[in-house]
């Protein structure tokens, strides 16, 4: 007989691979085996019948958790003048121009979200090559290129995240933390799912959402019944 490890006995209920389970027994489950020493995120996998390879297959986009994050989201801003003052005013972390412009290109990041007024695209387009590669590129589409900074502040700190589907057609999100309550982590899932299920691209076709699965940082997945997910 196989001995278990002390992690595994320190682990809370097991986990049928195969089973579907529904939205309010999934995060239970997540939630009891989430037995690290830190409080994990609680992550949400989805498999979408989309090829991002095609530009109208491409799936992008922004969701406000209405629980928040359970993180401190650090953002810069890229403006000048009344809109620097705004951003500062909205609890933006970094605000600049050519001196932030300096600092970047120096190889110092320090935030996680940038925002920029549209003014400003031209000087923060030379940062192309350092922002992209990190998914921090201001980007219209997104929110994150606008005139209401101050808005555009408080939702990042607020609880916004983005999402963007990968190459294998699968889409990672954070839900919050372990420590949340149950509900709170319901209604966080319940905002991000509307959000994909609204961005479903013009080239997708046949049956969009294939697959979910939650976790936490440390512990097994929990496959999600789709139909009982799309219907919460």
């Amino acid at each position: 007989m196989t001995k278990l490890t002390k992690k595994q006995k320190a682990q809370g209920p097991a986990v049928d691979p195969l089973k579907l389970h529904g939205v309010d027994e999934a995060l239970a489950l997540v939630k009891a085996n989430a037995t690290a020493k830190f409080d994990e995120t609680i992550e949400v996998a989805v498999n979408l019948n989309v090829d991002p390879r095609h530009a109208d297959q491409m799936v992008r986009g922004m969701v406000t958790l209405p629980k928040g994050t359970g993180k401190t989201v650090r953002v810069g801003v890229f403006a000048r003048g009344a809109k620097a003052e705004e951003a500062v005013a909205a609890g933006a972390d970094v605000v600049g121009a050519e001196d932030l412009l300096e600092t970047v290109q120096g190889g110092t990041i320090d935030f996680d979200r940038c925002i920029a007024t549209p003014d400003m695209m031209g000087l923060v387009g030379r940062l192309g090559k350092v922002l992209g590669p990190k998914g921090l590129m201001p980007n219209p589409k997104l929110g994150t290129v606008t005139m209401n900074v101050g808005e555009a502040v408080k939702a990042a700190k607020g609880g916004q995240i983005e999402f963007r589907v990968e190459k294998a057609g699968i889409i990672h999100a954070g839900l919050g933390k372990a420590s949340f309550p149950q509900e709170d982590l319901k209604a966080n899932f319940a905002a991000f799912l509307d959000a994909l299920v609204k961005a479903k691209p013009t080239g997708a076709k046949g049956k969009y959402v294939e697959k979910i699965a939650v976790s936490s940082s440390m512990g097994p997945g929990v496959k999600v019944d789709v139909t009982d997910a799309l219907a919460a």
